[in-house]
């Protein structure tokens, strides 16, 4: 009888380890051992220019636009209590 009960139970782990394929990776990675990492203990450069920020493309926002966004993305209204909570800074 324990020969009827091994072979049930080694038929189906056969088939599972049949089933297992070497992994194949999907994402392959750049090899990136040979460049030079950066220093970030260096202290920044004061030298360079000033480059003023640039608005970024596309139509700007307008009232119309605004009313047009489901409820869910509109911000919620605030109470004049939690305006005047925020200005002076927190509790008092």
């Amino acid at each position: 009888m324990g020969s009827k009960v091994s072979s049930k139970m080694a038929a189906p782990a056969a088939r599972v380890i049949q089933a297992v394929r070497p992994h194949a990776p999907l994402i392959k990675f750049p090899n990136r051992h040979n460049i030079p990492k950066p220093n970030a203990a260096a202290p920044p450069q004061l030298s360079r220019s000033h480059v003023p920020l640039t608005p970024i493309p596309g139509t700007p926002d307008t009232l119309a636009s605004i009313n047009l966004l489901p409820a869910r993305y509109r911000r919620r209204p605030m109470a004049v209590d939690e305006m005047e909570y925020i200005q002076r800074g927190g509790p008092e």
